[in-house]
């Protein structure tokens, strides 16, 4: 399941967050690079644990927090601090699975990887190339989106970065432990509350029929989440 998350952060926001990367000091994309990535990968990133990572990150972790169409979406457990990259000249992250567990350098503190995002920092018009594409069971799905708006998907899909030709690339990724570990189950769950949400705008909280539509949503979440 593939899920935009439009405006996660507002213009100001990307303003803030993008003053505070820009001005600091980018590494080699590889230091957090499993095996299989590290053949594939060609860009930068910025050093996990530095002032600039921790301060740009707790905006993002403040935006998915007052989010519902995210908590809806991901049901999360445990959110990754989010890492930041960027691309240019070229440079390319080819075809790769995220790893199933990731580790935060320096801690105990670790995820299943349950779902993967992409923030992107940068105005699509500003570069050329750079779509994020991830193949599903209906083919490839190519995804380049406005400065603030984030893609959510399975961490077990096959994807890729496409080259950068022209510009640069600015985005943050992360990944996400889910409360439920199965796909197909988050996509029922996450239909069924979109479907409560709207049946109770039309209806009204208190209409019979929205109280059992939440109960029922409620009994499978119970049924299926592990908090």
């Amino acid at each position: 399941m593939l899920i935009a998350i439009p405006d996660l952060l507002s213009a100001d926001e990307v303003t803030r967050v993008r003053g505070i990367i820009d001005a600091a000091e980018w590494v080699d994309g590889n230091v957090t690079s499993g095996e299989q990535s590290m053949l594939a990968k060609r860009n930068e990133q910025l050093p996990e644990g530095s002032p600039a990572h921790r301060e740009a990150g707790a905006i993002i972790l403040d935006a998915l927090a007052r989010s519902a169409l995210f908590v809806a979406a991901a049901l999360p457990l445990k959110v990754f601090p989010p890492l930041f990259n960027r691309y240019a000249g070229g440079q390319a992250f080819g075809a790769h699975v995220d790893s199933a567990i990731r580790i935060q350098r320096g801690s105990d503190f670790r995820i299943r990887s349950d779902l993967s995002m992409t923030l992107f920092l940068e105005h699509p018009d500003d570069y050329v190339g750079g779509d994020l594409v991830i193949e599903d069971t209906f083919g490839e799905k190519k995804v380049k989106l406005g400065a603030g708006h984030a893609i959510l998907y399975p961490s077990s899909s096959v994807h890729r970065v496409e080259p950068v030709t022209q510009g640069t690339r600015v985005a943050s990724f992360f990944w996400i432990q889910s409360m439920v570990r199965d796909d197909n189950a988050r996509r029922i769950l996450f239909e069924m509350d979109q479907g409560v949400q709207g049946a109770a705008t039309a209806l009204g909280q208190g209409d019979p029929s929205v109280i059992a539509l939440t109960g029922v949503y409620h009994n499978l979440l119970r049924r299926w989440a592990d908090a």
